[in-house]
């Protein structure tokens, strides 16, 4: 059972926290990242492009010229796909892109990307992490004294003030325990949790 010091935001240990083994020791399997990374982008994506058919652009309707004498092809309309202005052959057409990816496959993987982090030494707890007011200057300054330059910061529940305070910060993202994943602890080096944080993961994760 791997243990950790905790922190203030003063950067002072406080204290030390044993990390559950089954969330925070979990095999690092890099190929359970590619199947959670991609379900997760495939549900971001709108999947609104669109095309329209010959049936579905407008004008058209009469026959450009007449059928014999001119040399030509024959057409019957401009709006054949080989015209210029014309429909679209195979376009794209509003659809999801999801898929489905089983809950154990995205419980796992969110277990290796936190147990990734541990194992880079890039895991941080913090005894709890509050700001007086919605200040950024004071989310920059603590940044600062842990040489944070990318951070993800991991609350137990979502707390305003913090949001508010680093929304504005390149590189800096918080979360609620709920909204934890593995796209957004991948991409960001650096993993921070507070302590409620931390037994609320190990609920959620460790059963």
């Amino acid at each position: 059972m791997p243990t950790v010091n905790v922190y203030n935001t003063a950067r002072e240990s406080v204290g030390s926290i044993d990390l559950d083994d089954v969330v925070f020791g979990a095999v690092v399997k890099p190929h359970l990242f590619h199947a959670a990374v991609r379900y997760q982008l495939a549900k971001r994506r709108a999947g609104t492009h669109a095309s329209k058919t010959r049936a579905q652009v407008a004008g058209g309707g009469k026959k450009p010229f007449k059928q014999k004498g001119t040399g030509r092809a024959r057409q019957g309309t401009t709006r054949a796909p080989h015209w210029r202005g014309g429909g679209v052959v195979h376009g794209p057409h509003p659809r999801s892109h999801a898929h489905d990816l089983p809950k154990k496959v995205r419980r796992a993987a969110l277990r290796c990307a936190i147990s990734k982090r541990l194992q880079d030494e890039t895991l941080t707890v913090f005894d709890s992490f509050e700001l007086p007011a919605v200040k950024t200057r004071e989310f920059a300054k603590v940044l600062g004294l842990f040489a944070f330059d990318d951070l993800l910061l991991v609350l137990a529940s979502k707390d305003e003030a913090v949001a508010r305070s680093a929304r504005n910060i390149p590189g800096v993202t918080v979360l609620p325990v709920e909204g934890l994943n593995v796209y957004d602890v991948l991409r960001h080096r650096n993993l921070a949790l507070t302590r409620d944080a931390v037994a609320a993961v190990v609920e959620r994760l460790g059963r």
